[in-house]
This record gives structure tokens, sequence and C-alpha cells, in this order.
């Protein structure tokens, strides 16, 4: 659809830079004609700033054990980090030993970061799953291995400690808010901002530079053991400037995001959080998350704050669109002065960005543009943003200020390459490793495939064409692309479908693994609440609902690339431990292939009840 006719859309400012295009030797360059402005030398010269040119805003708030909404200001979060940087300068930390953070989204997770930060000293957000949600702890092993932590933050010590025992050394230190690790020297929270900062934090602070490392971020380890990668203040810096340059609308009015996505993760940690910090915007940090059960925080959020913009992943803006439709309250508090809508980390169904429209049109006779782009851990993390004239899924946009684009062929198809200042300068301790994904120009060699919306009118921008290392080719030679058969296999199977897992190279057709949504399965069927899974999934609405989709995703199939012959309906869930799962819930094809094998074996053979075929009724 083209966005400049037909639909009205709510007045707001973005860039719409026009494309530089040239190729040599099949290689496609673009980049955006716009230049990137001058960056500040550090992020927190933003913080500083804001301090002094408006300190009593809020920048940070936060739910109090009372439900109440407690307000950080500026100028309070400035005091508080100079303070933390001047006892953390205490503790010998560096790149060497850096500050690991163990715990969630907080306030303190904010204060004792961005200290670390304001000392020059790098800091890792761990994933709270390495810690809570694992067995054997070997992702967190495996980080602090690598990193080797000087010390570490935990908001509530308990939890952790069967993590820290398993994998801290003794001598390491644990700052926490609340309570002790038995047998391991604690430093309380608050003792850290007892004094001031003084000289020798501002010394630090002044000693940083574009190339100081500003935290490590461990990539989600969709094939591979996490990866860490280096993020410099230069990357910071960058991306946020090119956010603004495309959203000209955030420095035009601060922005106030209300957001659940982990700061471990770059799109909540360094992007949305980034766009408040670098703007001057509130921040209200949301407990909830996009699942049955921690939806009703997220919606009492939005129940009682206008967001500016809203950025959260499809299934969020599922769960988010549901309740729209249910509530007047919730859609007078919503849309009251919301200015653009983002999604990040899948596809968006079509059938939700519809109903999203609709609700957006009925309550105030205009659409919120929905914006998405390319990005990733390497980059800090953006690199194209859909600012172009198409709105489609699949789509990812035009590169940004300052981006260099390079597409060139592999394995039949073309990899989407990236340059600039928001490119990583390495993974950590991983000199084999970095010097793979960069190629003799520079250019960071992401694995996705991209391709031009239209290879005769390259200006329309950009398609996102799946993972190249996830493709295979079943036994009769036919190449199988991956990333777009799952995406819309996904898209399409909303809301029952979780992920699929496409299966398998070397065989003679293919098959999926289908991993339901059990909640919204168990509604489906109809069944008593104490049902057990097996019984939900084996249930004929259950089964005859997903015989459906198997028939409707056949219909699209234009040979034997495309054509699924069955699906299994997995009771068991991926494992993270096993590496099936990341922590953020991407799927790991490979892993889920081979952990399963014997599974898929007997799928093939069709010895496993589970499965259902294609043109047939369960």
């Amino acid at each position: 659809m083209n966005a400049n006719s037909g639909p009205r859309y709510r007045q707001v400012s973005i860039g719409r830079s026009a494309v530089e295009v040239s190729e040599r030797q099949g290689v496609l360059h673009m980049r955006s004609l716009e230049p990137l402005a001058p960056l500040p030398p550090r992020l927190l010269d933003r913080l500083v700033h804001w301090a002094e040119v408006r300190g009593e805003q809020t920048f940070l708030t936060v739910r109090g054990e009372n439900g109440e909404w407690q307000h950080t200001s500026y100028a309070q979060m400035l005091d508080a980090v100079r303070a933390i940087a001047q006892c953390l300068l205490g503790f010998g930390l560096s790149a060497e030993r850096p500050l690991a953070i163990l715990s969630g989204n907080g306030l303190q997770h904010l204060q004792i970061a961005l200290g670390a930060m304001y000392a020059g000293i790098p800091y890792c957000p761990v994933s709270p799953a390495y810690s809570l949600m694992s067995q054997d702890h070997a992702k967190l092993r495996h980080v602090c291995d690598l990193l080797r932590p000087g010390l570490v933050f935990v908001d509530n010590a308990a939890p952790f400690q069967r993590a820290i025992d398993a994998v801290l050394p003794a001598d390491v230190p644990v700052v926490t808010v609340r309570g002790d690790v038995a047998g391991r020297r604690i430093i309380d929270f608050a003792s850290l901002l007892a004094q001031p900062g003084g000289a020798e934090a501002e010394a630090a602070f002044v000693a940083t530079g574009p190339d100081t490392i500003a935290k490590f971020l461990f990539t989600s380890g969709s094939t591979k053991l996490p990866k860490a990668v280096v993020t410099t203040q230069r990357m910071l810096c960058a991306n946020q400037q090119m956010l603004l340059q495309t959203f000209p609308v955030f420095g035009e009015e601060p922005p106030v995001l209300v957001d659940w996505l982990p700061w471990n993760h770059t799109f909540g940690g360094s992007h949305n959080l980034g766009i408040v910090l670098y703007n001057g915007g509130t921040f209200y940090l949301d407990d909830g998350k996009p699942t049955p059960q921690g939806m009703a925080e997220t919606l009492r959020n939005l129940g009682e704050i206008s967001p500016t913009a809203y950025l959260t992943v499809p299934k969020g803006w599922e769960e988010l669109v549901n309740a729209l439709e249910q509530d007047a309250a919730l859609r007078e508090r919503f849309f009251a002065r919301i200015k653009l809508f983002f999604f990040a980390a899948a596809g968006l169904s079509q059938s939700i960005w519809d109903r999203l429209d609709r609700i957006a049109e009925q309550h105030s006779g205009e659409r919120i543009r929905m914006m998405a782009g390319l990005g990733m851990t390497e980059a800090s993390p953006s690199c194209t943003f859909t600012t172009g004239p198409l709105s489609m899924a699949g789509y990812v946009g035009l590169p940004a200020p300052g981006c260099e684009v390079r597409l060139v062929p592999v394995d039949g198809k073309l990899e989407g390459r990236f340059r600039g200042p928001h490119i990583m300068p390495g993974y950590w301790r991983a000199e084999q490793q970095t010097a793979e994904v960069f190629d003799e120009d520079g250019f960071y060699c992401s694995g996705d495939a991209l391709k031009l919306a239209d290879p005769r009118n390259p200006q329309l921008g950009l398609m996102f064409d799946g993972r190249i290392a996830e493709d295979f080719k079943l036994s009769s030679g036919v190449f199988v692309s991956v990333g777009p058969l799952r995406n819309r296999a996904v898209l399409e199977g909303s809301p029952y479908v979780q992920d699929v897992v496409v299966a398998a190279p070397d065989r003679e057709c293919l098959g999926l693994l289908v991993f339901p949504r059990l909640y919204e399965c168990r509604q489906l069927s109809g069944l008593a609440a104490d049902a057990s899974d097996a019984e939900v999934l084996a249930s004929a609405a259950v089964r005859g609902w997903f015989a459906d989709w198997l028939q409707r995703l056949n219909r699209e199939a234009t040979g034997n690339a495309t054509r699924l012959e069955w699906i299994a309906l997995m009771s068991q869930a991926p494992s993270i431990d096993r590496g099936e799962i990341t922590d953020k819930g991407s799927i790991n094809q490979r892993a889920v292939l081979q952990w399963r094998a014997e599974q898929v074996e007997a799928l093939y053979r069709g010895r496993d009840e589970s499965i259902l075929r294609a043109e047939s009724r369960p």
C-alpha cells in the first residue's frame, strides 16, 4: 500500500532521504544521501545535558511496592550515577574485569549500569533466564568464563544464589539491593549512594570517549553459543543519531515510552532506553510481558500512561489489539498522544496490522504509522528503517543515515552486509569469529538474506529473505529457503502457533515441527481446565484447526521447496539448556532438528501419532 494515498495517517515527522545505489560485479551498494550529523563523544553526555537543561524532568519511572509510580529525575539520576561511579572505581574493574548484571530491568539496574559507564567500566547485562530458568547454567558459565567479571549485581540475592554458587569464583563480590549470598562478600547497593561523586569519577568520565567500551551485549545464540559484542560509545551514539534523523519527532517532543523489553537485549537496552535518554524523554518501566500471565500488568500501565511511541514484539501487538478492541477507556488513553508504532524481532501478521489500523481509524479517524527495520546486536542495533513508501510483511526499508549496505551473492541469495559508526569493532576475546564476520572492506557480514522490493526501483528499499545459514537442500537437490517459509507459517498460524522448525535436510519432502501456544490451544480445545497438554493437542478442535492451517499453507505452495507434506505438534517445549531456543525466544532450527532427530526420523516413517498429513483430516 502506498502510504501517501488512501488512508489518512496521524501527522508525524519522518525522514525520507533518497538512497544512492550502485552495482559492481554483481554486488549492490546502497547508502543514504543524508550524512550522519556530528555525534557526542559519549552517550552520558546526554544525561549530563538534560540534567543541566531540565533536571527536574522525570527520566525513569518504576512501580513501588505500594503500586504507585516512583519518579527519578534527570538530576537525581546523574547524582546517583556519579556517586556509584566513584565507588566502582575502588573495585579495580576494567574491560578485563567488567561488571556483570544478572537481574532484569529496574531502577538500581540502570543506576549501576550508567554508573559503570560513567566511570569508563564496561558492564554486561546478562539474561536473567541464564540464572533463573536454566538447570545446568551452561550459558551463564560461558558468559562468566569469557568475561571474567570482577563484580556482580543482583537486585534480590535469593533467586540467584544457586547460579552464583555454580558459576562465579568465591572471591567475586556481589552487590545486592535485598538479601545475602551465603559465603560471599556482599555490598549493599545503598552504600554505593552514600557519598557524592568526587574528582576521581569526573576524571574517569572525561577520560572516556567514542572508542571506550560501554558494555558487552551477548548475541541470542540462535546458532551457536552466545558471543560478546563489544559495544562502544560511538556505536550507541551513532545509532541514536540515526534514529533521530530518521524520526525527527523524537527531537520535537520528548518521547514517553511504556516499555517492558529486557535491557540485556539490544532492542530494549540500547534502542528503546537510548531513545529516551538521547532525546530527554521519560521511560515508564513496564513489569509486564506479552504472555497470558504478564499482559495484565502491561494493560494496567497503558491504562494509566499515554505513550508517544509504542515499541514491542509481534506477540505484544497481538495481545494489545485484543484488549484495545474490548476496552474503550484503554483506547482513549493509548491513542491520546501516540505518534509511532514499532515492532521488531519477528514478523507482524497482516491480520493484527489490519485490526490495529481499524481500531485507530474508528477511535481517532486516522491510522498510526507502523515502523520496523533490520537490526542486530552487532549494529547496536539498527541498519535500515521502513521509511519507504511500502507497507507489507517482510519489508525492512532503506539504509539509515550513516549506514552503508552491500548485497553480496552467497549460496543463491543476497547477503546483507553493513558498514558504519554503529557497527561493532568485534567480538570480545574471539579474534577468529570476528575475522569471519567482516569482509575485506570492513563490512559486517550479517548472514541475513535481503532482496530489493522491486529490482527495477531500488529506491523502494529492501525485503528480508531469511537467514542464509538455515537454508538447506532436499534429497532431490531442490533448495529450500527456510526463513520466508517459516515466517509465513508463523504469521498464518496466529494465534495458535508459537514457532515452527522446517524439516529436514536431505529428505524427500518438507514437514513442520510446530511449537503451539498451549494457552490459546487450551481455550480452542474446549476441554476442562485440568486436561493435560497432550489431551489438549490431541483434541479434535485443535487438530482440526491445524489441519486446515496446513491446507491453507499449501494452497500458496509453488513446488517441493514450499509444499508441506506433514506437520507435527510438539508437546515438549524447546529447551534453553539444549540450545533449542534462545533467552529471547528465538528458535534454533539446527539445534531442534539435532536434538529431536529420532522423532524426526519417526515422523518421516509415519510412526509418530502427532503427525497431521497434507490433504487429510484428523
